[in-house]
């Protein structure tokens, strides 16, 4: 169907579709960004001691080394965590990798709750790289919808963290 410009009228509505889309996006956009920018990260910071326990393995000439983790916060975060560790190291000396998943128990500036942390590590000849993040949706309690990273320094045989993370409330 044609008008009396000569332009099919389905143009025009799917153009006013269209047009109206957008200003919905954009709105929905702004809106998006404005409740984005409300969400401010957290600093936590403090010390933590650690016992690392060798696991036994079942073969005689195990490649992998199975360890327990038992820690105690001390700082911003109080608490306890129970983990488990894997860990290799390489021919190269200075060279070696773990993974660990530990949970965690305790206060979080004032907020109690638990929460999940997932660790990703390796050294490539004395150069350490270490990835240590919250595991999604793993809080509980006033932790629920806590997602973060967390460094971890050891200087002089003693360990701290450095725990950046937001609190997003959960549906």
């Amino acid at each position: 169907m044609k008008n009396r410009f000569g332009i099919r009228v389905n143009v025009v509505v799917v153009m006013c579709i269209v047009i109206g889309l957008f200003f919905c996006l954009g709105v929905s956009s702004l809106a998006f960004q404005k409740e984005k920018k409300t969400l401010m990260t957290t600093h936590a910071s403090g010390t933590f001691d650690v016992k690392v326990t060798p696991q036994g393995t079942d073969e005689k000439d195990a490649v992998v080394g199975r360890f327990s983790l038992d820690k105690q916060f001390h700082g911003d975060l109080s608490g306890t965590s129970k983990g488990v560790m894997l860990a290799i190291s390489t021919a190269v000396s200075g060279s070696a990798g773990y993974v660990a998943m530990e949970q965690v128990s305790g206060m979080l500036n004032g907020r109690s709750g638990t929460f999940a942390l997932q660790h990703t590590g390796s050294m490539t000849r004395g150069a350490p790289q270490l990835n240590v993040t919250v595991v999604p949706d793993s809080g509980t309690g006033e932790l629920a919808g806590l997602s973060g990273k967390m460094d971890i320094k050891i200087t002089d045989g003693k360990h701290f963290y450095e725990f950046d993370y937001t609190i997003v409330p959960t549906p």
